[in-house]
């Protein structure tokens, strides 16, 4: 067989491989990254009833982004301070591939004001406004996206 239709037939494979990476769901099937989400839950649970307080990033009093940024640190991830930077700094997933210990960005108009960690069954840990405290809430409006951050 000709180099050509070697070349050609390779090609071929590796952009039919390309393709179906794109379009293929995340796999996070290994045994390290369910561990990993489950300590990620752990942690955010432990929080639970913790204050909200602007600007607060723990341990014992945290605003949105601050209760991310220090349930990741605890696990050994690291996230920058604020929810936008969060977002920026996350791998963008379809709300359909959104697992346990993934984050939720609340935006409106596209900008993010909001950042929690997904707890499963629609459900989300966070640290939600002034006098409230860490707690699990269900999600309240379909105004979000999905980032899952890189380890």
């Amino acid at each position: 067989m000709p180099a050509i239709h070697l070349g050609r037939r390779l090609l071929a494979v590796v952009l039919a491989l390309f393709v179906a990476m794109a379009v293929l769901p995340v796999d996070d099937a290994s045994a390290h990254t369910r561990k990993l989400r489950k300590r990620i839950i752990n942690v955010a649970n432990n929080q639970a009833g913790d204050p909200y307080v602007y600007g607060a990033n723990g341990p014992d009093a945290f605003d949105c982004s601050g209760y991310a940024q220090f349930v990741f640190k605890r696990v050994g991830l690291q996230l920058p301070r604020t929810s936008d930077a969060q977002y920026d700094a996350t791998r963008h997933i379809r709300k359909s591939n959104i697992r346990r210990g993934d984050m939720v960005f609340f935006h409106s108009g596209g900008d993010v004001y909001h950042v929690s960690i997904y707890a499963g069954n629609g459900y989300v840990w966070h640290a939600p406004s002034t006098g409230s405290v860490v707690h699990k809430s269900k999600i309240w409006t379909t105004s979000w996206y999905a980032g899952r951050v890189r380890h």
